[in-house]
């Protein structure tokens, strides 16, 4: 069994732990609700913001390295897709290196505005 096929136990002992607190069937009910609530994942926390790691992707970078790193990141990125690099190239490159460099700014720009904010 794969997926949330094989997640019951939620389910089952939700249930028995609801009949046993209200002795009654509706506490069953309840308590299986609970637990199906628990094996879907309705009630697990929130994961991160997934801009946030959409941000650190286009920067290959991860959220544990330092301030240093990333910036070191950002520089190489940047110095390998600005657009004035590419000035001798078709219509076609230019567009795609000022499109790849905004994406690199919006995301060295969002990273810093979170760090900034967790402070």
């Amino acid at each position: 069994m794969s997926g949330s096929s094989a997640r019951y136990y939620g389910k089952v002992l939700g249930g028995l732990l609801g009949f046993a607190l209200m002795r009654h069937p509706f506490g069953l009910l309840i308590g299986a609700l609970v637990g199906h609530a628990f094996d879907a994942g309705w009630l697990r926390r929130a994961p991160r913001d997934r801009a946030l790691e959409a941000a650190y992707a286009t920067l290959e970078s991860s959220p544990e390295d330092d301030t240093e790193a990333l910036d070191a990141a950002y520089r190489r990125l940047m110095s390998k897709y600005h657009p004035d690099r590419v000035v001798d190239a078709t219509d076609e490159i230019r567009t795609l290196a000022e499109e790849r460099a905004r994406a690199i700014n919006a995301a060295y720009d969002a990273i810093m505005r979170a760090r900034r904010a967790a402070r």
